[in-house]
């Protein structure tokens, strides 16, 4: 709050200049929140940049005096936030506001410098400007650190969400299908019915194992598309017979279904492909490591030494990896396992860890390395990639959720230190 009013005070010095009188007037004090103030400067200037900002976006304001009362109460909310910053330590860098005002920037497309230069061009002044944009940060923060911790999100508000969220999304998916019928006669016997079956079963055997869909469709396929492959083209969920399409839900392209069981016989389906689903994938790494943490007496040399030591007698047959792992790694997760971490998103290691394990091919050793938490020598032992479109939908429901019960929660919690805080209008603004 100090720097705040210094801030204010600075650019005021350069208002008496031009106006004392006026300079009095704006930098009196409008209200006292608990040990702080607003400043009739604040209000004015907020008001201005208010009525400017109208101006330009086409949008018409209230009357001053409701506009007052309306800015007057948001200062307030802002003083309380930073007030309760300074109780619990809460404290935002220069760091961080040079790295929030260089965003901004980047984001209008203009230097810093020319950022700075509009900014002043605009009557305001630039260290009262990274003061402001210090205070909102900090209000976000300390909104963040005080609200988040009052929100349970339930499993079951995560899976109702998914649930509509998918049903949403199945809207607008299309599946390129194939389709292949092993009819039966109109009145079928139970040999009919055994026999056909054993032949739609040797189809998707014969799918599954290799064999051209559109080549075994036409030699077996009962059909309207037989002569085509099967190929029944790229049709909507609810373009496609209902019981097609509960077969097909959630299934993913390239996938053979069935034999699935009407009237007309047994059907098998495959997904040539799928349009409109939203689908996510992840890349992700299985490796083992052995972990040497340096001491007085082991130097950073003698780690390395021993690291690279150990894979030439590895990969020389001398030594087994997960033995040396289990002996000599400091890593207690995974020593006892080898030196195995599982499978995993490289992303969740440590820079090094990870550009390490993009250069290596399965079955590759790495030389000795150093992150931080000491020398490393790893063996990538496969790659994958996995589907995580439910690991996504899950996440977004949830931020979804979170976000709509932060919002009812900040305002509850702004009511909250409002209605417990001292504050005193002075005079007659």
């Amino acid at each position: 709050m100090i720097k705040t009013i210094r801030a204010i005070t600075a650019c005021m010095l350069m208002l008496t200049m031009a106006n004392v009188n006026a300079a009095k007037l704006l930098d009196k004090v409008a209200v006292i929140v608990n040990q702080g103030v607003v400043l009739e400067n604040e209000i004015q200037t907020m008001m201005q940049t208010l009525k400017a900002q109208a101006i330009q976006n086409g949008q018409e304001l209230p009357s001053d005096k409701a506009l007052r009362v309306q800015v007057t109460e948001k200062l307030i909310l802002n003083v309380l936030q930073q007030q309760f910053a300074e109780r619990i330590g809460l404290q935002i860098s220069d760091a961080q506001v040079q790295q929030t005002v260089a965003g901004i920037a980047q984001e209008q497309g203009i230097t810093l410098e020319q950022l700075r230069q509009a900014i002043i061009a605009n009557g305001q002044d630039y260290e009262s400007y990274l003061e402001q944009v210090r205070q909102e940060l900090t209000a976000n923060e300390v909104r963040r650190a005080m609200v988040s911790r009052r929100i349970y999100v339930s499993p079951q508000e995560i899976d109702s969400l998914v649930s509509l969220l998918k049903e949403r999304g199945k809207q607008n998916e299309e599946y390129h299908l194939g389709h292949i019928l092993v009819g039966l006669p109109s009145e079928p016997s139970a040999d009919d019915i055994e026999n056909a079956q054993k032949r739609a079963n040797k189809v998707i055997e014969l799918v599954n194992t290799g064999s051209d869909f559109k080549k075994v469709a036409i030699g077996s396929s009962s059909g309207p598309k037989a002569l085509e492959g099967g190929d029944l083209g790229w049709m909507n969920i609810n373009e496609m017979p209902s019981l097609f399409a509960e077969a097909v839900t959630d299934q993913k392209k390239g996938d053979v279904i069935g034999p699935i069981r009407s009237g007309a016989g047994f059907h098998v389906l495959k997904i040539f492909d799928i349009q409109g689903r939203q689908t996510v994938e992840v890349a992700e790494v299985n490796a083992r490591h052995i972990l040497i943490k340096p001491t007085i007496i082991l130097s950073d040399d003698k780690a390395k030494n021993m690291l690279n030591e150990f894979v030439e007698q590895v990969k020389a047959g001398e030594k087994d990896f997960a033995e040396l792992a289990k002996e000599y790694s400091e890593d207690p997760g995974s020593a006892a396992k080898g030196g195995e971490l599982g499978w995993a998103d490289p992303n969740m290691y440590v820079p090094e860890f990870k550009d390490t394990l993009a250069e290596l091919e399965p079955g590759e050793y790495s030389e000795a390395f150093k992150t931080a938490h000491g020398w490393h020598v790893v063996q990538l032992l496969e790659r994958r990639t996995q589907d995580a479109t439910e690991t996504a939908y899950q996440d977004h429901a949830y931020r979804m959720i979170f976000n709509r019960k932060f919002n009812e929660e900040a305002e509850a919690w702004l009511r909250e230190i409002r209605d417990q805080a001292f504050v005193e209008v002075v005079g007659n603004n």
